[in-house]
């Protein structure tokens, strides 16, 4: 954290962050504000390496707390303010946390149910620290309490993983990963003091936070904080405060695309997707309107980003990009199409699962590279592309299908709105490939136009012998598709319904 003070007492009437209820803030007020919580945070107890949990809207009042967490070491475990009660104590509880900063006081009540001993903080409509439960009655903490003095591998954050396959487990991320990765970024996207972010992606998710936020703060830019996307606020913020630069899911991408305020991401220097795939289609559809480029890159929570397209070179629709400095990418177990499970290895990897040696040890080969989980393909120039979940992988007949795959072909469909496709169990061929669509009007006309693009475009075994019409495809708060949900909604298909992967 000291390359943030340094730039922040150097030049500290430079704005830094821009809040819709307190305009802009200066890097000089973000560095007293954040010493001033520091302390405020030691009054109450709190040690370095101690576990705070910050579940809440995205607001300066949350950043400084996050900021003063990592100064003075604690370990910072973001909230997903989305999250019920069991998710929330599950947290607290697995993490051991000591305090906890939120913005509602039903939240504040799970917490104190689950760990009676922690310090919950409210943030005030002041922006001021409140406590809301029993804590210590002392001064703010005296002047020469230690900041900004972590080592490089000390934990910083614990992020949990979404859980879709089981109970979430929290990845610790090291100070070490945190900087690795921002001067990556600020490297790889040309990321200069001049540029200024449309941040409206969660700060409980690491494509916010720890590259959305912390990637500013390392390359000295400035930040306009949104409460959420909307079309709307996102445009017009862009054109009031001239930013060059703005981070989204696939979602919004194609939010914006379907508007009549499409050509106006011409005016950013720089649009990146990540989180979930990005399809092909659209990315062709925004150039074509607007001449913005949008650049995909991929990372997971354990090892934040892997890879991005090129600022400067070829931004190929549907890769992922080429390695970021310092991080080595290779395939394991390849099969008979070059499909391989993607694995990493470098000083973004984080230090491992919290309290769980042997998820940690699962996790990494025998030499040393860390299993993403994820199957893509390198194609001869280096560029990566994701070809599914190796746990989404459908296997029908003996045969592997990849659902990403299919999707990006189904998704040129007209009047289709949105796509998803999983294996759901057969008797005979264990698993079927099943297409969940969001259609505006769906009929047999258009399920015959479904059944010939897939016999032009995809192998027999590939093809949807199952298509269910659904209101909205389940995904997560960043727009991936939460397929187990709809398998376990789904019947099982009876052995008529099977098919002839020989066709």
């Amino acid at each position: 954290m000291d390359a943030w003070v340094a730039s922040w007492a150097a030049e500290p009437q430079r704005k830094v962050l821009h809040d819709m209820r307190r305009g802009w803030i200066a890097r000089g007020q973000l560095l007293h504000d954040s010493t001033r919580i520091a302390r405020y945070l030691a009054s109450c107890g709190a040690v370095a390496g101690d576990r705070i949990l910050c579940a809440a809207k995205t607001s300066y009042d949350l950043v400084v707390f996050h900021v003063a967490a990592l100064r003075m070491g604690l370990v910072v475990v973001p909230a997903n303010t989305a999250y019920q009660e069991r998710e929330v104590r599950h947290l607290v509880r697995d993490a051991g946390v000591k305090l906890a900063v939120v913005d509602d006081a039903g939240r504040a009540d799970w917490i104190r149910a689950a760990a009676p001993d922690t310090v919950v903080i409210a943030l005030g409509p002041d922006g001021s620290g409140r406590l809301i439960c029993d804590a210590p009655d002392s001064p703010l903490g005296s002047d020469e309490l230690p900041l900004d003095v972590a080592a490089a591998d000390d934990p910083a954050v614990i992020c949990y993983t979404s859980g879709t396959t089981g109970v979430p487990k929290g990845a610790v991320l090291s100070h070490r990963n945190l900087i690795t990765t921002a001067t990556a970024l600020r490297t790889a996207w040309r990321w200069t003091e001049a540029d200024r972010l449309l941040l409206c992606l969660p700060l409980f998710h690491a494509h916010g936070l720890l590259v959305g936020l912390h990637g500013s703060l390392y390359a000295g830019a400035s930040a306009v904080l949104l409460d959420g996307f909307d079309i709307d606020g996102v445009l017009d913020a862009a054109h009031e405060h001239q930013a060059s630069m703005f981070f989204g899911v696939p979602t919004m991408y194609e939010r914006i695309a379907a508007s009549k305020r499409l050509r106006e991401l011409a005016r950013l220097r720089l649009c990146v997707s990540g989180s979930a795939p990005l399809s092909a289609q659209t990315w062709r559809v925004v150039a074509a309107a607007s001449g913005q480029r949008i650049l995909e890159r991929y990372g997971l929570t354990e090892t934040l980003l892997l890879a991005s397209n090129p600022v400067d070179g070829e931004r190929r629709p549907g890769s992922v990009g080429l390695p970021l400095p310092w991080v080595d990418i290779r395939l394991g177990s390849i099969d008979h199409s070059g499909v391989g499970e993607i694995e990493t290895r470098g000083p973004n990897v984080f230090i491992g699962y919290w309290q769980q040696p042997q998820a940690t040890t699962e996790s990494f080969t025998s030499d040393g590279w860390f299993k993403t989980g994820d199957l893509g393909t390198l194609d001869p120039d280096g560029y990566l592309t994701i070809v599914g979940r190796k746990k989404e992988l459908i296997i029908s007949g003996g045969y592997n299908v990849y659902p990403q795959e299919v999707e990006s072909v189904l998704r040129t469909l007209p009047d289709l709105d949105d796509i998803a496709i999983v294996g759901t169990p057969s008797p005979e061929w264990g698993e079927v490939v099943t297409a969940f669509v969001v259609a505006p009007s769906w009929g047999e006309s258009e399920r015959a136009r479904l059944d010939d693009l897939a016999r032009r475009e995809l192998a027999p075994y590939k093809r949807p012998r199952l298509v269910h019409v659904v209101s909205a495809i389940p995904r997560n708060a960043l727009g991936k598709v939460l397929r187990a949900e709809l398998v376990r909604a789904t019947p099982s298909p009876q052995p008529t319904e099977a098919h002839d992967n020989t066709q």
